[in-house]
């Protein structure tokens, strides 16, 4: 069945040519044009409509910018951002009395006539010729609506904004052409559904939702007579007739609409007159956009999850692509994070920290197994006003995604790496050492994955202690975080392999840098993120398949569709024996070694302490089998403050160190996130033991040939490769000499 034309039947054409000359002239005038009527109705004699039939039909029609919201992981929101807080509505959800009353004041006679009203333009005419100026308007609702598409999809460039809106004849002949395509098309009842849902009403909403919920704090289809006039009297000049800025011109521009409403025989006189009698009531609800309204502290979060979208080419081949799908909104974004999981992280993160304290801590958790983000703390809260010691800095990730250039230096929380790589190459965890506290190593003693070796010179490096001079195996050493042992069990591993693994469990610095083949990468001299580090850790908790962070579960469009979104992409950096060794050797670090006081008594967890070198950074890192949490504590704002003789959170430190304040935070975050009633356990494993402190009278027992062997002591100063260091030699600066920052013994 053909449709119904407007305009009794006649096409485009046939339409213009009726009534161009007379609309011409009606848009000059109300493009304020001096031109004399016949020299305008020569204008459309010599081809006017020629000119008109030219101009493409085909009105595209942009899809309206909407609010997107972001919600937790059970559903509770987290934030609304929009570029245009907009809701849109069908017809049946906005009040009868706001559809009546738009009609009554804009375009009274919109049932009767086609896109352009013949007897309005003439009587536009005739009143702007009486007054001597532009006096009264003539555009049709089908008219208004069309010139807001064309400014809609403007968007935000103000040069097009410009083009959308100028005065000019030729703007309103195109106007004109494009009302009676969406006249055919669309049809009354659809066009002011449209037109309430693309308006602007002032106050920074866009449509009559959004509008009405900003006003009055209900929803458009529970506005009230007076409510709607009020609402219906804002479109003309959304600031002359702001309620909230001017009362009284705001009521009495809705009385002008209200006694147009009863002239048109909408409502009765004696309705209008109760209604103008009625105070205009406000309820405002303030505009919250954006991150920084972002509830529980999820604010860095959100920010993630933004940039996420604006990132991730999943979401858009380019960056425009992408910018343009946030820009349009409209989305349903349900994240991973954990409300339960971000309160703790939030509580953890103030407990030992304050938010105007010389340095910052930041926590972040992951779900081993899934890659999902359960939550993002800081110490210092997210915001611009930095009176109040706020920030949009987000210390857990890499500059791409909103935080730091490429992180912070791990210190000793990348020893279990080492072990792993140790672990898979053959090595067994009885592997013992003897060294004193201080050593110095050939560089060309470690070989790259090119084969070459990794420098020249020493590579100087000492323990945090000169007790921790003697000998030690694996368990002892991660327990105790032994520098010199992992300069040694790197070199039987292979530097190569060392850096391989740590690649494999997602340790990677920011902006496409490599890691650097050098040997003080065992001690943390390399950078990484708070996320990072968590997901590291999450492969030991996963039994060894490591899986990429994610913060999206599902994304679901305006109009119901599902977007496609980024998925977690897991395989396996080492075996599962190697990862259930490793837990095992980490359990002893929260149990008896420098993480006691980050452990927990009621479940299995494991983790390993972090300081590097002047304790400019300090972290702990740790699990359970269901949750693994980075903390790091550090200077996050100019230059790298060492962390001697500090007072933090109220309480002074002569020296900060990984145990003693990123231990406890660890622990806070970790109690409250996980549920009591959920306490899954490592797979036991036998973890063979070798030489420890104070078995330096078990040498006598050794069998010849026991010091090359994997898993046998190597008493003394004897590094593998046949290196021995003389008394002499020991010495240098710690973990320097050119190569790479050594970090510290992660105490």
């Amino acid at each position: 069945m053909a449709k119904k034309r407007s305009g009794g039947g006649l096409t485009g054409t046939q339409q213009a040519a009726k009534f161009l000359g007379v609309s011409v002239l009606a848009g000059a005038v109300l493009a304020g044009i001096a031109l004399p009527a016949a020299g305008v109705m020569g204008l459309a004699a010599k081809g006017t409509v020629e000119g008109f039939d030219e101009i493409p039909s085909n009105l595209k029609t942009p899809p309206l910018s909407q609010r997107t919201t972001i919600l937790d992981s059970e559903g509770g929101h987290i934030a609304t951002v929009y570029s245009r807080d907009r809701k849109v509505v069908p017809l049946d959800k906005i009040s009868p009395y706001m559809q009546k009353a738009i009609v009554a004041i804009e375009d009274s006679r919109f049932y009767e006539h086609g896109a352009i009203d013949l007897k309005g333009v003439l009587r536009a005419i005739n009143r702007n010729a009486q007054s001597g100026g532009v006096a009264q308007g003539a555009s049709t609702l089908t008219q208004q609506y069309v010139k807001n598409v064309f400014v809609e999809e403007a968007g935000d460039d103000p040069e097009k904004v410009a083009q959308a809106t100028q005065q000019t004849l030729g703007r309103k002949v195109r106007e004109l052409k494009f009302a009676i395509q969406v006249e055919e098309e669309l049809g009354k009842k659809k066009i002011l559904e449209n037109y309430l849902n693309i308006t602007f009403f002032g106050q920074q909403a866009y449509g009559i939702e959004a509008a009405s919920q900003r006003y009055f704090s209900k929803p458009a289809a529970d506005l009230t007579l007076p409510e709607a006039a009020m609402m219906a009297g804002l479109v003309q000049s959304p600031s002359r007739y702001d309620p909230v800025n001017d009362i009284q011109e705001a009521t009495k521009r809705r009385n002008t609409v209200l006694q147009r409403m009863a002239d048109v025989k909408d409502i009765s006189q004696a309705e209008a007159d109760k209604a103008m009698a009625t105070p205009i009531k406000l309820k405002v609800k303030s505009p919250k956009n954006g991150c920084i309204t972002a509830v529980d502290g999820a604010g860095f979060f959100c920010d993630y999850v933004r940039k996420t979208i604006l990132n991730d080419p999943v979401f858009g081949k380019t960056p425009e692509d992408r910018q343009k799908l946030w820009n349009l909104g409209g989305l349903t974004v349900r994240t991973t994070l954990d409300p339960r999981a971000q309160a703790a992280a939030n509580e953890a993160a103030v407990a030992k920290v304050d938010k105007d304290d010389p340095v910052a801590a930041s926590v972040v958790q992951v779900q081993p197994g899934s890659g999902k983000i359960l939550s993002m703390g800081q110490s210092r809260p997210y915001g611009l006003d930095q009176k109040l010691h706020q920030t949009t800095l987000n210390l857990s990730v890499g500059k791409k995604m909103g935080g730091t250039t490429y992180g912070f230096q791990v210190g000793s929380t990348f020893k279990p790496i080492t072990a792993a790589a140790a672990l898979e190459k053959g090595l067994s965890p009885a592997q013992s050492f003897t060294t004193p506290w201080k050593i110095s190593v050939p560089m060309n003693s470690y070989s790259t994955c090119a084969g070459g070796p990794s420098g020249g010179g020493n590579w100087d490096l000492q323990n945090e202690m000169q007790s921790e001079a003697g000998t030690w195996d694996m368990t002892s050493a991660l327990g105790k975080s032994i520098n010199t042992y992992f300069a040694q069990l790197e070199q039987m591993a292979g530097l190569c392999e060392t850096v391989t693994m740590a690649q494999k469990m997602g340790y990677e610095r920011e902006l496409g840098k490599k890691l650097k083949e050098l040997p003080s990468i065992t001690l943390g001299g390399q950078e990484a993120t708070p996320l990072d580090m968590a997901s590291v850790y999450a492969t030991f908790a996963n039994r060894g398949t490591y899986c990429t962070p994610i913060a999206i579960e599902s994304i679901t469009t305006a109009n119901g569709e599902k977007l496609k979104v980024p998925q977690t992409q897991c395989s396996r950096a080492m075996s599962e024996r190697t990862a259930d060794t490793v837990n095992q050797m980490l359990k002893g670090v929260v149990e008896d070694g420098t993480g006691t006081r980050a452990g927990l008594s009621d479940r299995d967890n494991a983790g390993k302490t972090g300081t590097t070198n002047d304790r400019k950074d300090a972290w702990f890192v740790g699990y359970t089998p269901n949750l693994s949490t980075a903390v790091w504590v550090g200077d996050d704002v100019g230059e790298k403050k060492s962390m001697y003789d500090i007072t933090i959170g109220g309480q002074y430190y002569d020296k900060v160190c990984g145990g003693c304040l990123p231990g406890p935070i660890w622990r806070i975050a970790m109690t409250g996130a996980l549920e009591a009633g959920e306490t899954p356990s490592f797979v036991r494993v036998d973890v063979p033991r070798g030489a420890q402190p104070g078995d330096k009278d078990k040498d006598k027992d050794k069998r010849p040939g026991d010091d090359n062997k994997p898993g046998g002591r190597n008493p003394g100063t004897t590094l593998p490769g046949g290196i021995t260091l003389p008394p002499d030699l020991i010495g240098g600066m710690t973990g320097r000499g050119g190569h790479g920052n050594g970090g510290r013994n992660g105490q």
